[in-house]
Parts: structure tokens; C-alpha cells; sequence
């Protein structure tokens, strides 16, 4: 019997790795019908860590376009790793994701801003090289860095 999409996302937090695996696939294959389940998962505050860092990592291969604020607004959440495959998702979301990020490159958050900008370097785009140079006078260390990193990745892609 076929589970249900609800029951996949319940299996993403599942210690069995090759469960979640398997999860993983079956929500990727069915990537229309587990869309905004996915979503709502990665957006409810007390779904389980793991349910969060997988929904990311499946929503950054379908890279929807839709999905872009929900996993923007995830950057800010308190774990560290649901945070990293948020940005990871972000990055394969390409130039749709170029303009969203910019905007929240003056975030009150330095962990957004620092995630945006190495976000914005992996995609390598032209268009933040101008905001991403305003970020090296960012008062916090990783913002600096991610803004030097980027800036210099954004080079090498455009030569």
C-alpha cells in the first residue's frame, strides 16, 4: 500500500537512514503532490529538525521557484543545519533566487545576511557584486567573509 504524502514527511525524521532515503525519493517522484507539504513542514515551528532539513534538501530539487521565500524565511531558524540546507536549496534555485536574496541582504539578522551573500556567490552572478562589495564593511566577521568569498567566486565564474 502506498503512503500518503502526511506519512512520507513523518518519515523524513525517522532514525533509519535508508527510511528517510526512501522517503526523500517517493516525495521527489511525487514532487506536484508533496509540494505544499513540503512547505507547510518546512515552515511549521515545531516540526522535528530532521522533517526540516530534508523537506529543504527535496524542495531545492524541485527548485520551485515558490519555494524560495518559505526557505529565505528559514534562514532564520535557531538550527544550524536546517539553516545550511536551506541555503544549499537556495543555491540550486539559480537566478530566481538572485533577486529574493538581495533583498535581504541589509536582514537585522547577520546569519541571513551571511548566508545571502555566500548564497549569491555560489549562483555567481553579476548583479550582486555592487551590494555584496557594500557588505565588506559589515560589522560581523562571517558577513565579511561571506561577502569577500562571494565577490571573489563571482569573479573566477565570469572570466
Amino acid at each position: 500500500m502506498e503512503k500518503d504524502i502526511p506519512n512520507l514527511i513523518e518519515d523524513l525524521k525517522n532514525d533509519d537512514e535508508f527510511i528517510q532515503e526512501e522517503a526523500r525519493g517517493i516525495l521527489e517522484m511525487r514532487a506536484d503532490e508533496s509540494f505544499e507539504f513540503l512547505i507547510e513542514a518546512l515552515k511549521n515551528k515545531k516540526s522535528h529538525k530532521k522533517i526540516k532539513i530534508n523537506s529543504a534538501k527535496i524542495l531545492g530539487f524541485i527548485a520551485n521557484e515558490k519555494a524560495i521565500d518559505p526557505l529565505i524565511a528559514t534562514l532564520k531558524d535557531s538550527n544550524k543545519l536546517v539553516r545550511r540546507e536551506a541555503s544549499t536549496a537556495l543555491t540550486h534555485m539559480g537566478d530566481k533566487a538572485i533577486d529574493p536574496l538581495l533583498n535581504i541582504l541589509n536582514d537585522d539578522d547577520w546569519r541571513v545576511r551571511g548566508a545571502a551573500a555566500w548564497i549569491l556567490g555560489s549562483i555567481g552572478s553579476k548583479k550582486a557584486i555592487t551590494p555584496l562589495n557594500n557588505l565588506l564593511e559589515d560589522e560581523n566577521g562571517f558577513v565579511k567573509s561571506g561577502a569577500k568569498w562571494a565577490l571573489g567566486k563571482i569573479d573566477k565564474t565570469n572570466q
